[in-house]
């Protein structure tokens, strides 16, 4: 009978062979193994990891768990999975849906290699599913997941999915009299139509309703209930104490506190703040939260902007040290519309970018690399440093490119005859292609001369791996050209 083990060295290979020395792919610290012969030959055991089977080194397993954290290379946007020592899985964000990304790919399609490939799953269980907020490349990606259309479906290998708590911020997107989307009724500087939970949806999508849900977040949201996934709106009440995540209170071993949106009452309505226009409060009511594990802390935070930080800091002025975090989720992808005192308040010993390579935002910007690196906690040994870290998931991703010469066409119906076709002249061979841009609604068509063009014959996305067993935390990018590893590792400090 198989028996499932966890890799406990930071680093280990896996073999083709018990016998042979070729490398199949490297194992990280924490990767889940299953032994499927534990007759060890050579002082390795046959297993399967990561999707391959192969055999590894007998002293390099173990029997812990570590929390792990997955920073998924969606492009322009957000995803995280965190996958808890108890098996819970917990997806926030997901980037856009693929239909508006220019590679066709979500975090739908990690989270599905992970339950399918990894695991061997046919079923994908979410404990729980967050759009921080609903901005098209946060939830895209989550829509992906839920979404039945055949075509959609056909891009999964898990044909199961099972959702079991949904979360968001309360602010959404509504139809305003003007048939336009905005983020609803705003008095005395706060915003107060703010959706709730299964039956605030299911009015929200009624026809004419008051108001009436808007746009692909009201797509969204219809799969979501026609899967009869339990909705529920996440907020803060410092005032109260800290919440947490329902099922991550605290018993347990990992805790997720839920330290924004900023909850208030006006006029004895439930109430977020209102932050001037309609892009200012998406993102400046994005759901912050922090997963503790024994010394560990992990700041999300979304989308927050400068002045939901300057916010925040107000509310936390009593108590700042809640703010701090060993690492750190970069606000808005990188972007200069940030609180230099509250990335100082955060003062985190790795930071992580999400960020595209879609140039109309340039995310990110130079001026935020920088502050990542000066407000953040600053470790020494023999004379090199240790922390603080940035990782960027776009900056992590790499490709491989080659110069096309000639195009051949095998069995190319012509007249009553099949003919083989090769396209040996550049200069004569004109290719039409479609090119889509982040979150564009539609892709453009282009043609170029055959010459002009790259072909991109490999990609390796720019995942970013956080591991911690609540004492030690290890941060890790793949390196193509090696095919190798790429470790940082460093003490937890609460």
């Amino acid at each position: 009978m198989a028996t499932v083990k966890y890799l406990k060295s930071d680093t280990a290979p896996l073999y083709k062979t018990a016998e042979e020395s070729k490398v199949l792919i490297d194992l990280l610290w924490g990767d889940r193994v299953k032994v499927i012969d534990g007759n060890a030959v050579n002082g390795k055991v046959k297993v399967i990891a990561r999707g391959t089977e192969g055999y590894v080194r007998e002293s390099d397993l173990g029997n812990q768990r570590l929390l792990e954290l997955y920073f998924i290379d969606v492009g322009q946007g957000d995803g995280i999975l965190i996958v808890t020592p108890d098996d819970k899985h917990i997806l926030i964000d997901g980037g856009y849906n693929r239909e508006a990304t220019p590679h066709g790919k979500s975090a739908a399609d990690f989270v599905d290699w992970k339950f399918n490939k990894d695991y061997k799953f046919d079923k994908i269980t979410l404990d729980a599913m967050i759009a921080s907020h609903c901005d098209a490349d946060h939830y895209g990606g989550l829509w992906d997941l839920v979404n039945p259309s055949p075509k959609n479906k056909s891009e999964l290998n898990c044909q199961q999915i099972e959702i079991k708590k949904f979360y968001h911020a309360g602010v959404s997107w509504w139809k305003n009299k003007n048939g336009k989307k905005d983020t609803g009724k705003s008095e005395g500087g706060y915003l107060t139509d703010l959706l709730e939970d299964n039956i605030s949806v299911k009015t929200g999508l009624k026809a004419g309703a008051q108001p009436e849900l808007a746009g692909n977040w009201a797509d969204f949201l219809q799969c979501l209930i026609n899967l009869n996934v339990d909705i529920s709106r996440l907020s803060c009440d410092p005032a109260k104490g800290m919440g947490y995540l329902p099922g991550f209170d605290g018993q347990g071993k990992v805790q997720i506190k839920v330290m924004a949106p900023v909850e208030s009452v006006y006029k004895n309505k439930k109430a977020l703040k209102d932050f001037g226009t309609d892009s200012k409060n998406t993102n400046g009511n994005s759901i912050m939260l922090r997963v503790d594990y024994g010394r560990t802390r992990i700041l999300l935070a979304g989308d927050l902007n400068k002045v939901s930080q300057q916010y925040l800091l107000e509310v936390f002025k009593g108590n700042r040290l809640e703010l701090a975090a060993d690492v750190a989720k970069s606000c808005h992808h990188g972007s200069d519309d940030c609180s230099f005192e509250f990335l100082e308040t955060i003062h985190p010993s790795a930071s992580v970018i999400s960020s595209g390579d879609d140039e109309k935002h340039s995310h990110p910007r130079p001026n935020i690399v920088a502050a990542c690196g000066i407000t953040g906690y600053r470790t020494i040994a023999n004379d090199e440093l240790i922390t603080p870290l940035v990782f960027c998931t776009e900056i992590s991703r790499s490709v491989k490119i080659g110069n096309p010469y000639q195009v051949d066409y095998k069995g190319y119906p012509y007249l009553d005859h099949n003919l083989d076709i090769k396209l040996v002249d550049e200069t004569k061979t004109n290719v039409l292609y479609t090119r889509q841009t982040s979150g564009g609604l539609k892709a453009s068509k282009k043609n170029k001369i055959m010459n002009q063009i790259w072909i991109i014959d490999g990609l390796v996305y720019g995942l970013v791996n956080v591991r911690t067993d609540g004492n030690k935390i290890l941060c890790a990018t793949l390196n193509e050209g090696k095919s190798k590893w790429e470790i940082k590792k460093f003490n937890s400090r609460f």
